[in-house]
This record gives structure tokens, sequence and C-alpha cells, in this order.
């Protein structure tokens, strides 16, 4: 039966053959449908080898980005190895044209089914080496694994990748290992090398604050004394650490279990405001007022208690801000304290744990950035500036030797004068300043010395105990000049004394650490805000012995 219908089929092409023969338009006829007929096969058995590849996708379904698949799978393939036999193989699929062809649509399924193979090789060798591991271990293993991506452009360290993984105070403590053994950094486009102490060590260590920070917020407290931010006048610091700290997604959990630090968001502003009795001179209502509060929230909670304070933290820049914590002995004692009165010689500040906090003047809250920016090193023909009030030990001083009429180049007032600051005002005098002079008052801090990196003014702070803010990262002698208060009747001498090159360089200086000192209603990477928050994360890593 077969053999008759091929004879058949055989006569049959024989007679259509013989019958174009005599007619020129059939014959053409004839050679287009076969050719319209092999195009159509071929197009659907590419179709179909096309979607054996890809069974995730409906068929039918657009296919327009076909190639860019096939393309990354193929960079992605490449730089990767899968194991066949205990044997490292790399699998390579570079297909060079949008069409593929019926063989290499073979090699591309093939090369996949490789990969697959060697992928649940790989599992079975790692359930295989890790059976005498721990619980956590193997999880933290599948976590690891499960979040590598096909790619390996970006190397990613294995300690690296599980630490935000790890219980708190076991992260702190790798933490701890990694800074002391950052890798060496000589040069970074969003850091300035020159400014810092050791930029390899501020770069790893903030990288980790980045990945594994995570702070609880106590909720308890009310206003105005918690959670109601001052965002104007020389305090400022406190109130803006306060509002992006609160309104912030990354380093916020509501967890306690997972937080590293713990916040006190109280003011010591505000609860001067509430509790000082003017005139009285007493300190203690607000002393005892937080005395209390931590008392109550070491009964509520139990993480106080855990650690006697040791991982939590207040920022306060009034002041009274040391004063106000001295009623609580382990406040005192473990807390880590962000203070703008950060001085040595009353023993409540202690350097290495404490946090210096800059003193920023903000008179406009919506506009903090206003006025950046100075002269340039040219156009600044007074050789230093001050004018304020003559509160404290050290001003009188500077009154006393440099005072206006001693001398034309030191421009020292009490306060300005009205002539002199309708010619020129406050701001412009500091614009216009080879060297702002920024003497301590009552306290030693002075929202000056920020005013001066604002203004682009080389900063030359006369205050005796004081610890710069920032001073566990930042190189202070390489964009300041600090002068102690006995030497101040050789001031201009100190200056003058200074190379027009290294005041080049300081005043270059001041520019680039500018941004580290900048309020943004948005925070930014390495602004005053994330500064503030890694000297608290830096200082408490500094605490563990490993």
């Amino acid at each position: 039966m077969k053999v008759f219908q091929q004879t058949t089929t055989f006569i049959r092409i024989l007679e259509s053959l013989w019958r174009c023969s005599g007619n020129k338009s059939i014959w053409r006829r004839f050679f287009v449908l076969v050719a319209i007929l092999t195009v159509s096969a071929f197009a659907f058995q590419t179709l179909v080898h096309t979607y054996l590849v890809l069974p995730d996708r409906p068929f039918g379904s657009d296919h327009r980005n076909d190639y860019s698949f096939f393309q990354s799978s193929s960079s992605s393939l490449q730089s990767g190895e899968s194991l066949k036999g205990g044997t490292p193989q790399k699998v390579h699929l570079s297909p060079t044209n949008s069409v593929i062809s019926p063989d290499e649509s073979s090699k591309l399924i093939e090369s996949f089914s490789v990969e697959q193979e060697n992928t649940k090789l790989e599992a079975r060798v790692q359930k295989k080496t890790s059976g005498t591991a721990n619980k956590k271990d193997r999880n933290l293993a599948d976590v690891t694994k499960g979040g590598m991506s096909l790619s390996s452009q970006r190397h990613v360290p294995s300690k690296q990748k599980h630490i935000w993984l790890l219980p708190p105070n076991e992260a702190l403590v790798l933490a701890k290992r990694e800074i002391d053994h950052a890798p060496s950094v000589n040069e970074d486009p969003d850091l300035y090398a020159p400014i810092f102490r050791n930029i390899s060590v501020f770069k790893r260590s903030y990288e980790l604050m980045e990945m594994t920070l995570k702070v609880y917020i106590y909720r308890d407290g009310s206003r105005p004394i918690f959670h109601k931010p001052p965002l104007k006048g020389i305090y400022a610091s406190e109130g803006w650490f306060m509002k992006l700290m609160e309104e912030n997604k990354q380093f916020v959990t509501r967890d306690p279990e997972k937080a590293h630090l713990f916040y006190l968001p109280y003011s010591a502003r505000q609860m001067g405001l509430a509790l000082y009795v003017p005139g009285s001179h007493d300190l203690k209502p607000l002393s005892n007022f937080l005395r209390d509060y931590v008392n109550m929230i070491a009964a509520k909670y139990p993480f106080w208690n855990r650690t006697h304070g040791s991982d939590h933290f207040l920022v306060a820049c009034h002041d009274w801000g040391p004063y106000t914590v001295t009623g609580h002995k382990e406040l005192a004692k473990n807390a880590i304290k962000a203070l703008c009165n950060a001085d040595l010689s009353e023993r409540i500040f202690v350097a290495g744990r404490d946090v210096s906090l800059p003193e920023t003047t903000i008179r406009v809250p919506r506009k903090p950035l206003r006025n950046l920016g100075g002269n340039r090193a040219s156009l600044r023909p007074i050789l230093a500036f001050f004018a304020g009030s003559m509160h404290g030990r050290v001003r009188p001083t500077l009154l006393k030797y440099w005072g206006i009429g001693k001398d034309e180049d030191m421009k020292i007032y009490k306060r300005l004068p009205l002539r002199v600051s309708q010619r020129m005002t406050y701001i412009q005098h500091m614009k216009s300043s080879k060297y702002c002079v920024c003497p301590m008052g009552f306290e030693v801090n002075s929202p000056r010395i920020v005013e001066a990196i604002y203004y682009e003014c080389v900063p030359v702070i006369i205050a005796d105990n004081f610890v710069l803010p920032f001073n566990e990262v930042l190189e202070w002698s390489a964009f300041s000049v600090v002068v102690a208060e006995k030497d101040i009747p050789r001031l201009k001498e100190i200056l003058l004394s200074i190379p027009i090159r290294k005041y080049l360089t300081m005043q270059n200086n001041v520019k680039m650490v500018q941004k580290h000192f900048l309020w943004n209603p948005r925070p930014i990477k390495y602004d005053l805000f994330h500064m503030i928050l890694h000297s608290i994360w830096f200082n408490k890593l500094s605490q563990i012995q490993t």
C-alpha cells in the first residue's frame, strides 16, 4: 500500500511538471508557491525554538525584546562559572543575529540545560558541606546565595552580604573588625582626602553604617520637650537632627530588637524654656526631669538595663546640655552624648565616646543653605574679623589687644557699629576676610566656626579644652587655625607667619569641607545629618573590644 501511494504521488508530480512546461506563467507561480512554503516553514521552526528557550513567555506574546534577553544572558553566563563533574566550566552563549537558526537554538537550549544541571549540582554540594553547620549558618548561606545575580560584575565580600542579618551585637563586632582592616583608599570622587584623618577608615565606616545601622526612637515623652524640634537660632542643630532622624526611613526601625542604637528624642533648648526658672541659676529641675524620664524607660523597656545605657544616645546643643545629664549616673557615664558644649575641663564630655556637635545658626528654617559661599582669596583684603558680645573670659582679652583702632588689618568689634554695617554687613565682612576669629563665649563652642566654613573663611578657633566637631574623622589643621588663649597677644604674628601657599590650600580645604556641615531639608550623603549620625556610630564601635 505504501509503495502504491509513493508511485501515485510521483506520477502526479511528473504530470504537473509536464503541464507546466507548456505554460510559463504556471511554472512561475509554482516556484513562487514553493518559495513561500519554504520561508513559512523556516519562520515557524525559528519561532517554536525561540519559545522553547523562554518557557515562561506565553505563545504569541510580544517578543521584540527577545534579542536583548539573549544578549544579557550571554554576558551573564560568560562571566559566570558552573560546576560539572567538580571542574569549573565556562558556559558561552553569544548569538550574533536577531533571528536564531535551528542549530543555534539547539545549542542555546543545551547551554541552559547545562546551567540548570550545574546549579542543582552546586546546591547538592552546598547541602552536603554545610550538614554539620548550625541552623543559623545554613540560613545565612541560603539567603546570601539567593541574593546573588547571574552577573558577577560587582564583587561583594561574603561578610558584607549578611552583616545586616546578624544580631545587633554580632553585627557591631564584625563592623569593628572590618573598619580595623579597612582597604586603602587614596582618592574618592565624593570625598576629599586632605581634610580627613584617615579617608580609608572613614569611607569603610560610613559604608558599613549605611549597610547596617538601625536606630530605635522612643515614642515616650510629650511635647514641647520631646518630639518638637527647634529649627531656628544658634541651638538649631539639636532640632534639625531630631526632625531628620524621626523622618528617616533608612536608619530608623520600629523593632527595638533589631536596633543597634536607641535615641532619646528630647530638646535641651525646649527643656530649658519649659522648666528653668529665670534668675534662679538652678539647673536641678532640668537634670531631675531627665533622670525621671530615663528611669521611666528603664522600667518600661528592657533595653536600657541590658547595656546600662551604653547603646543609647542623645543630641543636645544648648549650653546647658552637659549639665542636664548629671542627675542620672548611667546616663552621664555610659550613654553617648552629642553635645555642642564639648568641654573636656568639666569632665562630663568624654573624648572618644561622646560626639562634639557643630553649633549652627539657622536664621530662616525654610532656607537653611542661604548665603553660602564667599569671595575668592584675592578679594579678601581683611586679615582677621570678629564682631560679637563680650561675654566669657576670652573675648574681652581679644578686644583688649586687637579692638578697633589697635591695628588696621585686624577688624575686631564688640558689636558691629551701625556706621560700619551700613557700608558692609556682618556676612559681607566674613566673606571678605582671610581669617574669621571664633573665640569661645560662656561655653567653648561658637556658631562662628560653622559660619566661617559657610562663607569660605578660614576659622581661627580660640577655646582651650574644646573638642572640635567630628574630631575623630576630620583633620582640622588642614582647614583651620587653633590658637591657645595665652597666645592672643601674638594673634597677628601667628596669622602672618602662615605662608600664602599654605593659606590658599587651607582656604580651598574650607570649601571642600563645607558640604559636611550643611543641613539639607532632605538629607544627602555625607551632609551634616549623616556626619553626626556617623560619629555616634563610629564612637559606639570604638568602645568595642575585638
